[in-house]
């Protein structure tokens, strides 16, 4: 995949589930090619790269949340914790959909564990915004002061995460000694094994995407802390999932050997925290790593996810419904359009690596990927309100047992295997 430095413009008729002041349709459509193509130049044929992209199901994909149905019943996305909540002076985001991640966020504002929205609403009320932000940062909880998009570009971090290609490709050293053929076909990565290190939506949602390419993915997540089940549910299709503590030696060395025998590595966590358990990629390997953040820059080190970035960098206000309120995307854009554009790197540090086997290393970051759209040309700050997704069971969605959940963005009918539940495969190819 070629770097880029900047979105270019794209169509996409007839959606308005994804309406909004910023083009989020222009970005997913955009993402989506940059898959196909590398998928091509990886040699695959076929609908997958050749039929026309469905504009609603494209909606559909990126609004997945919102369409997930398990025993008929809807998933809500965010905890109560989670949210927009007026500050002593302004705004600020929390995250709060993992348990560690609330008691961390009320602990930082001395409020006991069983606390609900309503404290922390009175608790943040009284803080300035700003040490909400880093005191939650000193203590691994996610808030952030809700920026203008001037502050956010003016600031160390926003300079840091602006700057440089989109997807990012390096190539190290280290050269494996075997070749291989791409099988080409509808199943261009048929045969390459992918662990999966990832969680919430844009990793899970990349080597999704590896694996309706024909990847055989094995997601690995320790036991603690554990995964939202209907989380998995909506990103796991075509995966194996399976349970290892990286603090367990034994766990550990058989992750080790489970790497050894992989083609790619895939994760999603801060800079640092897999390597501190001393993990090594295999030689002639492809690391593909997804962060909120970056790898570089003053926030590197930070938790964050798409709804947190999104006020951060300043989006929250541009879809502003009154100018003064914070809003959002209409789906978690950032996440989905970083996810695809991360396996369509993958795919071509692969078809690389099949031709002359140098490993390389492969990052996307939510805030690159919201500096692209902020860049973007083609906003409409009057554009109408959102249509709402259509209510599954639909056209644009599969049922396979208790789960409904979103088709493929690609013109494909169904992923190869609908998601297992978390944690429930053996830790083994």
């Amino acid at each position: 995949m070629k770097s880029v430095t900047g979105p270019r413009k794209r169509t996409v008729g007839g959606v308005d589930q994804l309406a909004a002041t910023l083009p989020v349709a222009d970005l997913a459509r955009t993402a989506l090619d940059a898959l196909r193509a590398a998928a091509r130049r990886a040699g695959a044929r076929g609908p997958l790269v050749d039929a026309p992209l469905d504009p609603e199901r494209v909606a559909a994909a990126f609004g997945s949340d919102r369409l997930l149905r398990v025993d008929g019943a809807p998933w809500a996305p965010f905890a109560p914790h989670s949210g927009f909540f007026a500050a002593a002076d302004g705004w600020v985001r929390t995250h709060a959909n993992y348990p560690h991640h609330r008691a961390r966020l009320l602990s930082v504002l001395g409020l006991p564990d069983d606390a609900g929205r309503d404290a922390l609403a009175d608790a943040l009320a009284a803080a300035p915004a700003r040490q909400v932000e880093e005191a939650a940062a000193a203590a691994g909880a996610i808030a952030v002061r809700v920026r203008t998009e001037a502050q956010w570009r003016a600031s160390d971090p926003g300079l840091a995460t602006g700057a440089g290609p989109l997807v990012g490709t390096t190539e190290r050293s280290d050269r494996a000694a075997d070749r291989r053929d791409l099988p080409g076909g509808p199943l261009p990565l048929a045969g390459v094994r992918v662990l999966d290190l990832t969680r919430v939506i844009a990793g899970p949602v990349a080597t999704r995407t590896l694996a309706l390419l024909g990847a055989d993915v094995l997601r690995l997540d320790p036991p603690d802390p554990a995964e939202i089940p209907a989380q998995h549910l909506d990103t796991g299709q075509g995966k194996r999932t399976a349970l290892l503590d990286l603090r367990d030696a034994h766990d550990r060395a058989r992750a080790q050997e489970l790497l050894d025998a992989a083609d790619v590595l895939v994760t999603g966590y801060r800079p640092g925290a897999v390597e501190a358990f001393g993990l090594r990629p295999p030689r002639g390997a492809v690391h593909a790593r997804v962060t909120a953040w970056g790898t570089t820059g003053p926030w590197a080190g930070r938790r964050g996810f798409d709804s947190v970035v999104q006020a951060a960098c300043g989006i929250a206000l541009v879809e502003s419904p009154d100018g003064t309120t914070p809003g959002a995307l209409p789906v978690q854009a950032l996440d989905h359009g970083t996810g695809y554009l991360l396996a369509a790197a993958v795919t071509d540090a692969w078809t690389r690596r099949t031709h002359d086997g140098t490993g390389r290393d492969v990052t996307a970051s939510l805030a690159r990927t919201a500096a692209w759209l902020l860049d973007a040309p083609g906003r409409d700050p009057d554009h109408p309100a959102p249509t709402p997704l259509p209510h599954p069971p639909s056209l644009q969605t599969r049922t396979h047992g208790a789960v409904t959940s979103a088709r493929p963005a690609l013109p494909v009918d169904d992923y190869p295997a609908p998601a297992h539940s978390w944690g429930t495969d053996p830790a083994a190819w």
